[in-house]
Order: structure tokens, then C-alpha cells, then sequence
């Protein structure tokens, strides 16, 4: 389970210890914004206005998932890291087991919910007709690959409750690089249009949460 990376954050200076384990955190926080905003930045430049105003519409909706998903994933870890702080390690390993189990049955739920509610969701918010397809296209794009996100999140907390905040940082920096990379080939080399930004939004979290596992 990667012993060499954990960390024991019951030894040693609190407040240093604290400070250490949150700047990763609080940077990750940043670049996990940043997968939104570089999409509408490339689809504003390479798509058009009526494409950067579907994504933009989008960004309330995806925050709202992002978010449900990395306080579910954080709730799940902390039995980890209650186990790890006891030296408990088969009540380690069960709570790993308990947690994975928890974020499958909950990333099913919230793919369903949200596919299901997406475009209902755009006309509540009063999303105008002519932008409301690339809205929908990327919108549901995204929440059907919700699994990449959630994978991802889960193994990062569950990382974090081992001490180690700094390599589920290394891999969505990586993973950040990647989706700008990928959302000029697709939509540039392939012109995929909105789709191909939100496809290359998921690939990235998935190749994260790959590197983290």
C-alpha cells in the first residue's frame, strides 16, 4: 500500500504536520478547477462564442457534482485514516474494502441522477435555445464519465488518510497538462467541438485516478 509515501501525522510538530499535509491539498483544490476553466478557455478561442457560453453555462452544474462526489469520497476515507492513526491494519484493509464498495454504489447513483437530470436542469436554469445542445452535449458527457472523478477522488482521500497529500497532487497536475493537450487535439486536429473538450476533461481524471491506484 505504498508504506514508503504514508505518513504518521501522530509524531512530530502539529501545526508543522497540518501545514505540510494542507498546501498539497489546498493546491489540488485549484487544479481541480482548473480542468472547467481550461475547457472554456480553449472552446472560447478555437470553437466559437455560442460554444465558450454552453460550456460557461455548465460550470454551476459541474460544481455541483465535483463537489457531492469529493465530500462523499472524504467522508468514506476518514474510517481509513481512523484505522491507519490505530495501527489497525486488518480494520485497514476492511475499511479500504468498505470504502470502495460505498463510492461503486454511489457513483452508479450519481451517474444516473445527473444524466437523467441534466437537460431539465439546463431549462430550469433558463438556458437559451440556441446554446442549449452544446450545454447538453457537454454536460452529459461529463457526468456519464463521473466514474473517472470519483475513482480519483476516492483513491486521492484514501491516500490523504495514509498522510501522503502530495501524490494525488503530482497526479492531477500531470492530469491537468494532459486535458489541455487533449482538448487541443480534439478540438483542433479532430473537431470534436464541445464534446471533444468535455472528453478530454474525463480522459485526464481518468489517467489520474489510474496513476494514483
Amino acid at each position: 500500500m505504498g508504506h514508503d509515501k504514508t505518513n504518521d501525522m501522530t509524531k512530530g510538530n502539529p501545526v508543522k504536520l497540518i501545514l505540510m499535509f494542507s498546501i498539497p491539498l489546498l493546491i489540488g483544490n485549484i487544479f481541480q478547477q482548473f480542468y472547467s476553466m481550461v475547457d472554456t478557455i480553449i472552446v472560447g478561442r478555437f470553437v466559437g462564442v455560442e460554444a465558450l457560453a454552453a460550456v460557461g453555462s455548465t460550470g454551476s452544474m459541474v460544481f455541483l457534482v465535483n463537489g457531492f462526489v469529493t465530500g462523499l469520497t472524504s467522508g468514506f476515507a476518514v474510517l481509513v485514516s481512523q484505522r491507519f492513526g490505530a495501527k489497525d491494519e486488518k480494520g485497514l484493509k476492511k475499511a479500504v474494502g468498505s470504502a470502495i464498495i460505498l463510492t461503486a454504489i454511489s457513483v452508479i447513483v450519481v451517474t444516473l441522477v445527473s444524466v437523467i437530470s441534466a437537460k431539465p436542469l439546463l431549462r430550469l436554469m433558463n438556458t437559451p435555445e440556441n446554446i442549449m445542445k452544446d450545454a447538453t452535449t457537454y454536460i452529459i458527457i461529463i457526468y456519464a464519465g463521473c466514474i473517472a472523478t470519483v475513482a480519483y477522488n476516492m483513491i486521492a482521500s484514501i491516500l490523504r488518510s495514509l498522510g501522503d497529500s502530495k501524490t494525488p497532487l503530482y497526479f492531477l497536475i500531470v492530469s491537468s497538462v494532459l486535458n489541455i493537450v487533449l482538448d487541443l487535439v480534439f478540438i483542433i486536429n479532430f473537431k470534436m467541438g464541445v464534446a471533444g473538450a468535455a472528453y478530454a476533461t474525463i480522459i485526464s481524471q481518468g489517467v489520474s485516478a489510474i496513476l494514483c491506484f
